[in-house]
């Protein structure tokens, strides 16, 4: 295996002028430039990263720590972090934590002991509760879910007022006892139950809130549950894609139609959501935007340390579909 000494032989030039060159220096000709890299092709040489994380603070590494990668929210933020580190030549760690608070401190020391660059986090609730930025030798970015008083730089939508939106839509439909079922772990979750809230209070009707696990399962045993007692209700909305579909399978074991027999509206705009007859109506997360505008938060923030925290709030798009029709008994 080449070593940097016979790239330097090969080339003609100091062991220094090799390093200076890998390192992307501007200490030296274009001339030396070419003839290093010429026979770094050549001899197929390969730095040694470990020694290099050695004697340098910084590495050309972030990580990524996903709440839970089965949600196709986090596979595309996921894809946009890439994306990004990719055109910047940076590699990204993907972790994924599965709401688990002891799986990300876990992680979290794993990013101290590979010495990365930054993370980008989305925390589960008692992580965010006791979140405090001096604790991390690294830059963090939280996305997806963040506190108001978290101080932080972070990248998240406009869930209150997105599940304000929501709800005030399907209020407008003519539905008036809307369930609204939201993830338990999540300060996301909590956010979009406190816009549902507000809408629904707004217009002086009685709320009716379950928090469950964000899976699928979790929310279609929540969602037969209330269609099978005594409390029918005329709409059910979902906080995210998992929940959301959770709620379709409990309509489809009930064999309840919608929007004939119920409402149903929810979060994330997931191919499927399109596919399901009459089509789901939804908020649309502009998550490949998110996801960009998170590393791209995490890359300014490693090149500027002391600059002022920072949080870019992005909006959802309401998109109306079949599920969530006017009621015909609706009366306004």
């Amino acid at each position: 295996m080449a070593q940097i000494k016979d790239v330097a032989k090969r080339a003609g030039v100091s062991v220094a002028s090799v390093s200076r060159v890998l390192a992307g220096h501007t200490g030296v000709t274009e001339a030396t430039r070419q003839r290093v890299l010429e026979a770094v092709q050549a001899m197929d040489y390969r730095p040694d990263l470990a020694a290099r994380r050695l004697r340098s603070r910084r590495t050309d590494t972030v990580g990524l720590i996903v709440s839970d990668i089965r949600n196709p929210f986090f596979t595309e933020v996921s894809r946009a972090v890439e994306d990004m580190a990719y055109q910047n030549r940076m590699r990204v760690i993907l972790c994924n934590a599965d709401e688990n608070p002891e799986k990300e401190a876990l992680y979290l020391d794993l990013m101290r002991d590979e010495n990365v660059s930054g993370v980008i986090l989305s925390p589960s609730l008692p992580t965010l509760a006791h979140f405090r930025i001096q604790d991390y030798p690294f830059p963090v970015v939280l996305v997806d879910r963040c506190d108001r008083e978290t101080t932080a730089d972070a990248v998240v939508l406009d869930n209150t007022d997105s599940a304000y939106r929501l709800t005030i839509h399907l209020i407008e439909q003519g539905y008036r006892r809307i369930a609204f079922i939201y993830g338990a772990t999540s300060a996301t979750g909590r956010q979009r139950q406190e816009g549902y809230v507000t809408a629904m209070a707004t217009h002086g009707l009685e709320t009716l809130t379950q928090a469950v696990p964000a899976t699928v399962d979790a929310a279609r045993i929540a969602a037969s549950e209330l269609v099978q007692g005594s409390l029918f209700p005329d709409a059910l909305m979902g906080s995210n894609g998992l929940i959301l579909l959770g709620l379709v399978e409990a309509l489809r074991e009930a064999r309840l139609q919608f929007p004939e027999q119920i409402g149903l509206a929810g979060f994330d705009d997931l191919p499927w959501t399109r596919l399901v007859e009459p089509g789901i109506t939804v908020i649309a997360q502009p998550t490949y935007d998110i996801g960009q505008a998170t590393i791209e938060l995490l890359l300014q923030r490693i090149a500027h340390p002391s600059q002022s925290v920072r949080r870019v709030v992005l909006r959802g798009e309401l998109r109306e579909r079949g599920s969530s029709v006017r009621r015909k008994d609706a009366t306004l």
